[in-house]
């Protein structure tokens, strides 16, 4: 199966399910609401699948795309699919392991992440510890700079407050919702 982003550009996916794509018309909104923000920005995709929402970010100018994904498989069609729309003056890295304990690695990472968007499977219970590493370990951009999206089902509600995260808006898009947090003092 093939799944196709901005300028029509057809990327891998693993068979069956293992992996959920976001849906186009989700893929669409968020880069519509991040618009005039994604070139030059640094991206962390996280549970990145198929990594089409990096590779989005890559073709629409991010000078940087970090990945983190647990299936070896889907890091190597991650990995494909990055080289295959990467520019040569951008920077991409997959890691394969576990978010939570990834995130950590990232945590001496400089400059932090402009954008991040994370996309675990809905129940995984994997929000608030992944949401409270990010605060931990200050991994989103400075105050109102950064923006981080997570996507989840529109029946599950994520906090309001994770240390110095904060919810700044909220969209439903049928059967899939994106709640953005900011960095807040």
């Amino acid at each position: 199966m093939s799944l196709r982003i901005y300028g029509n550009r057809a990327l891998k996916t693993l068979p069956g399910l293992a992996t959920r794509p976001t849906p186009s018309r989700v893929r669409q909104a968020l880069f519509n609401i991040w618009q005039g923000k994604i070139a030059g920005c640094h991206w962390l995709d996280l549970c990145a699948g198929s990594g089409a929402m990096g590779a989005e970010a890559l073709c629409r100018g991010a000078v940087s795309v970090t990945g983190i994904e647990e299936s070896g498989r889907a890091c190597d069609i991650i990995q494909q699919n990055w080289q295959q729309v990467a520019q040569p003056e951008q920077k991409f890295q997959v890691i394969r392991g576990d978010v939570v304990s990834k995130l950590s690695v990232l945590a001496q990472r400089s400059p932090k992440f402009d954008r991040i968007y994370f996309d675990p499977p809905y129940a995984s219970g994997l929000y608030l510890p992944v949401l409270e590493a990010i605060a931990h370990h200050s991994l989103l951009a400075g105050e109102l700079a950064g923006e981080l999206a997570a996507e989840h089902s529109p029946t599950q509600l994520l906090p309001e407050r994770v240390g110095n995260l904060a919810i700044v808006r909220q969209k439903v898009y049928g059967s899939t919702a994106l709640t953005f947090y900011s960095s807040q003092t």
